[in-house]
């Protein structure tokens, strides 16, 4: 990829590299598998009538503690979780870095987290047909429920929460470059953290969906940081640089090599 108009830490984030999985903090999978265990332990225990009563009793707590003024500061502040606003601003910024670096690599993070957010979320929702908390239905709080047509049956898990994890780790990741290490944290931790307390306080989910959505979002974030971008060619232009880098590398270790024999003769 071309990318002489770039600053120089954004060349090294764009500049071609092998396909081998980007690191991740905590490394390995094991992190992985235990957010899966969980997110599948929380559901068994939801369908067998477990952590209902703590769902209850935190959305009556909610609705006792709400008011004017602190509704609508919450309300606010969750739209931080608004998947298709957070969506466009993503593509927005890729689109640049795209054209400045003429590349579509950067589009690519964008794509896949708009794609993996929905196969991950809406079979899911489906399936577990739950009921909001704002419903009226005696039952509303059970899980793999039968609700009558018109009801809300999406709530489980949240993807308010799914959106804000994935998005702002898309984000972070695209602006990269140009931001702090500490910027870069606050913008991973602050707006789910936000997005939690906001969408419970707010009675949109049941606490254990948020919970559902933390757990699934961090796993399909983890997933989309380990994903070699600047490895992927598109197009021949990427092709033509990801050729260049081989070479190069070929001759640094070719390089090498002569050396150490040289070394070793002298």
């Amino acid at each position: 990829m071309a990318v002489t108009r770039l600053a120089p830490a954004a060349r090294r984030l764009f500049q071609p590299a092998g396909l081998r999985p980007r690191p991740v903090w905590p490394a390995g999978w094991w992190l992985d598998l235990a957010l899966l265990a969980g997110f599948a332990a929380l559901t068994g225990l939801l369908a067998a009538g477990v952590l209902l009563d703590v769902d209850k009793a935190v959305s009556d707590w909610c609705v006792g503690h709400r008011t004017g003024g602190t509704y609508w500061l919450a309300r606010a502040f969750n739209f931080l979780g608004n998947g298709g606003p957070l969506t466009v601003i993503c593509l927005i910024i890729a689109a640049g870095l795209a054209v400045r670096g003429r590349s579509a690599r950067p589009v690519l993070p964008v794509a896949a987290a708009f794609l993996l957010t929905g196969v991950a979320i809406l079979p899911i929702k489906l399936w577990t047909d739950r009921a909001a908390p704002n419903s009226t239905l005696p039952d509303a709080v059970d899980l793999f429920n039968t609700l009558p047509p018109g009801e809300y049956s999406r709530s489980y898990p949240s993807g308010h929460m799914v959106n804000t994890v994935v998005w702002y780790g898309v984000l972070a990741l695209l602006l990269a470059p140009w931001l702090a290490a500490g910027v870069r944290r606050w913008l991973r931790f602050a707006p789910p953290a936000i997005v939690f307390v906001t969408t419970v306080y707010l009675n949109f989910h049941w606490l254990t969906d948020s919970v559902a959505g933390l757990l699934l979002g961090v796993f399909l974030d983890r997933l989309l940081a380990r994903a070699p971008w600047d490895g992927v060619a598109v197009g021949r232009r990427d092709a033509a640089d990801q050729r260049d880098a081989a070479d190069q590398r070929a001759a640094v270790g070719a390089g090498q090599l002569d050396g150490g024999e040289q070394s070793r003769g002298g």
